[in-house]
């Protein structure tokens, strides 16, 4: 993970005729943490995308010398395959690493299909895949939803980890997120 950086240059996203925010910067070296933090609307999960390429900003520039993961809403797993199943195919695409299916609590969920997962485990089955990529910048949104308190300790954990080993994570949530040494961005300051 040596070498990664992100950096968020002038950044305005609009989203049908709205401006939602304008003159966003900021640069992270590894080992950093970012949470982006504001009301319902003000464009968290957007500039999350924008930084994953998901979405075009409407001005100013993205520089990522890394690659990249993305955990949101969607946990990019088969609903009809049983979870360890679903978690195979992308090992396959992703390396042999271990995606940590046991440390997550899913070692009694592995033949259960994910559609009958509960949010709280589908949320882990997807950090599970997002362990496994082996990506310096994480990208997490709302990566707390679900969860119960053990849940998020384990988050916040993992995110630690990753920080700790040269990785960098930029976290949109609404929740407090601890972690020693996050910056935080609320993007209310940056509204149009």
């Amino acid at each position: 993970m040596q070498g990664a950086r992100l950096t968020a240059s002038n950044i305005a996203c609009q989203r049908g005729d709205r401006l939602l925010f304008q003159n966003v910067d900021f640069a992270l070296e590894g080992g950093a943490a970012l949470q982006l933090t504001g009301a319902n609307g003000t464009g968290k999960s957007s500039l999350i995308r924008i930084l994953a390429g998901l979405l075009p900003a409407f001005a100013g520039t993205v520089n990522r010398q890394c690659a990249a993961a993305l955990l949101d809403e969607r946990p990019a797993l088969d609903p009809h395959l049983p979870l360890g199943r679903a978690l195979a195919f992308w090992q396959k695409l992703d390396g042999p690493e271990d995606n940590q299916a046991m440390r997550l609590g899913l070692g009694d969920l592995l033949d259960v299909p994910v559609r009958y997962l509960s949010t709280g485990q589908k949320k882990r089955a997807a950090l599970a895949r997002l362990i496994g990529q082996r990506a310096p910048l994480w990208l997490l949104d709302e990566p707390l939803n679900g969860l119960d308190s053990r849940g998020v300790a384990l988050v916040e954990a993992l995110a630690a980890e990753h920080c700790r080993g040269g990785g960098i994570c930029v976290i949109a949530s609404h929740q407090p997120f601890t972690l020693a040494g996050i910056a935080r961005l609320d993007l209310r300051d940056f509204a149009a």
